[in-house]
């Protein structure tokens, strides 16, 4: 990846620039059988047209802080791209109350209605899909992200010194953030092509950096596993045969 890749975003753009037709995530839910594979282009595409809600509709601005309230899931993971592409503060399980905007999975609606100001729901459905009937209070992310916009720029350059992520109670700032995923790729033995599983839940920098940032710094993917206890031993050694695994965080 280039060297002077100093935010998340940054790390993206390098990585579309290199191979966008590659594979980036791909998430299993061992609960409901689902499993989607993104390639660098298609997580680009759904990074920009989240920033776009973000920067436009929702009317963030950099420094903002928005508490994300969502699992280890592939959605999740465009969220905290976009918050990097914008430069607002993703607070990972934060409290809504004292955040500027926040983003809610189904099962955190009730205690997400505490933010004041804009509120998205993510039905976490399957292919993205939207909710049978919209929660009162939030905006529907599946009906709302469609059509924004396929490219994106930011109002303002994000600086790489500011604020980036809040998670499990470690702060960091956006270039922080990059130099410690490239230090954990490094330990993990990454490196261009790894294929890293890992089952570790999204409310943890350990989680975070094995789920996304990690494998995105060393120009690899990640096969990320929701409900990865439900698998066996023998469902793990075929997945980690059929996706090629080279490395697992489990």
């Amino acid at each position: 990846m280039n060297a002077s890749d100093r935010t998340p975003a940054d790390l993206l753009r390098s990585a579309l620039a290199a191979d966008p037709a590659r594979p980036l995530v791909t998430f299993y839910d061992d609960a409901t059988g689902e499993r989607v594979e993104l390639s660098v282009a298609t997580f680009a595409n759904w990074v920009a047209k989240t920033a776009n809600l973000l920067q436009g509709d929702l009317a963030a601005e950099p420094g903002d802080r928005l508490a994300l309230l969502l699992p280890a899931h592939w959605q999740s993971a465009v969220w905290l791209l976009a918050c990097s592409s914008v430069g607002v503060v993703a607070e990972v399980q934060g409290d809504p109350a004292s955040a500027d905007l926040t983003v809610s999975g189904p099962d955190t609606l009730d205690r997400a209605r505490a933010c004041r100001g804009e509120r998205v729901a993510l039905a976490l459905r399957p292919l993205g899909g939207r909710f049978p009937q919209p929660p009162e209070g939030f905006a529907d992310y599946a009906v709302e992200v469609p059509g924004q916009g396929d490219r994106f720029a930011p109002y303002a350059p994000v600086d790489p010194a500011a604020p980036a992520l809040v998670v499990g109670g470690v702060r960091l700032t956006a270039d922080q953030l990059v130099a410690r995923a490239r230090e954990d790729a490094a330990e993990m033995g990454l490196g261009p092509g790894s294929r890293l599983l890992t089952g570790r839940t999204y409310d943890t920098w350990e989680g975070l950096s094995a789920g996304l940032f990690a494998p995105l710094a060393a120009g690899g993917s990640v096969v990320l596993c929701r409900h990865l206890d439900r698998l066996d031993e023998e469902g793990l050694a075929k997945r980690v045969d059929s996706e090629r695994i080279t490395g697992t965080a489990v």
